[in-house]
C-alpha cells in the first residue's frame, strides 16, 4: 500500500502495517483511526480489521520495485514499533529500506522506549530518517530516547502541538516539525508556542519546519508564521533532487 500524500513534509506513504492504539494525549483525536474506520466503511480490504494492528506481508518489499527516488513516510498509518509488531517483522522493514538508497524513508514513532531498545539490533543507513512525536512536556522522554539511536537524521514532530514546548532537548536532533491539531474536534495551538520552539531551533542551528496552524478549517488557517513559510530541511539536496518541501 503506497499513495502520494498531502503531509507538507513527504512525498508518498508506505503501509506495510495499518492500525495502532492510543498511548498519550497526542492520540486523542488521531486522524489515522478516523481515515481507516472510514476505508473499512468503503470496502477497502486493507482496512477488514479497522484500526486494529496488521501486518501486510506482500507490501514488505514494495519499495524495491520503485525506480523514481521518492521521500517515504513510513506507516503513516500505524506505529512501526507498536508493541504488537514482531521486532523480525520490524527488521524486515528495515532491510528493505537499506536496500533501497535511492529514496529516503521517514519513521515516526511515539512508543521510543521500545524504538531504544532495539535499536541496536537495526541497520541505520543514511537514508533512513527516524523520529518521534512530541505533543506536549509529558512527552519529553520520548527526545531522550530518541537521542540514544544512532540514526543519521533524527527529527522531532512536535504535532498535535497542544502545549508550550520552551525546553526542548535539541542536542542530536537534525529537524523539528510543528503542526496544529486538525479536523472536527481540533485542540488550538497558541502562536507564542511555535515561535519558541522557533527560536529554540534556531538557537541550537536545528532546522525548522512548520506544518500547519490546523483547525477545524487548516485551508484556511494556512501555514505561514509571521507571514513566512518555513520549509526547512536537514539535507537541503533534496530541495532540487526531489523538487519536494516546497508545497
Amino acid at each position: 500500500m503506497a499513495a502520494n500524500s498531502k503531509i507538507e513534509w513527504t512525498q508518498v506513504t508506505w503501509n506495510p502495517v495499518t492500525g495502532c492504539s492510543k498511548v498519550s494525549q497526542g492520540c486523542k483525536y488521531c486522524y489515522a483511526e478516523r481515515m481507516a474506520m472510514r476505508l473499512r466503511e468503503m470496502g477497502n480490504k486493507r482496512y477488514l480489521n479497522g484500526f486494529n494492528v496488521t501486518l501486510h506481508e506482500d507490501l514488505v518489499e514494495l519499495p524495491l520495485r520503485w525506480q523514481q527516488p521518492r521521500i517515504v513516510f513510513v506507516n503513516s498509518m500505524s506505529d512501526l514499533f507498536h508493541e504488537k509488531i514482531p521486532l523480525e517483522f520490524i527488521k524486515r522493514v528495515f532491510d528493505t529500506m537499506e536496500r533501497s538508497p535511492n529514496h529516503v524513508f521517514q519513521i515516526l514513532t511515539k512508543r521510543s522506549e521500545r524504538l531504544r531498545q532495539v535499536s541496536k539490533e537495526l541497520p541505520w543507513p543514511p537514508n533512513v530518517w527516524m523520529g518521534v512525536s512530541i505533543e506536549n512536556v509529558t512527552v519529553l522522554n520520548r527526545v531522550y530516547d530518541l537521542q540514544q539511536v544512532p540514526a543519521h537524521v533524527r527529527f522531532l514532530s512536535c504535532e498535535p502541538l497542544i502545549g508550550p514546548l520552551n525546553t526542548l532537548p535539541l542536542k542530536g536532533i537534525h529537524w523539528v516539525i510543528v503542526g496544529g491539531e486538525s479536523g472536527p474536534k481540533a485542540r488550538p495551538m497558541k502562536k507564542e508556542w511555535v515561535e519558541s520552539i522557533l527560536q529554540q531551533s534556531r538557537e541550537a542551528g536545528v532546522a525548522f519546519f512548520f506544518k500547519q496552524w490546523g483547525g477545524v478549517r487548516k485551508d484556511l488557517t494556512g501555514r505561514k508564521l509571521n507571514g513566512r513559510t518555513y520549509n526547512e530541511i536537514p539535507v537541503p539536496e533534496y530541495h532540487s533532487q526531489l523538487n519536494l518541501f516546497l508545497k
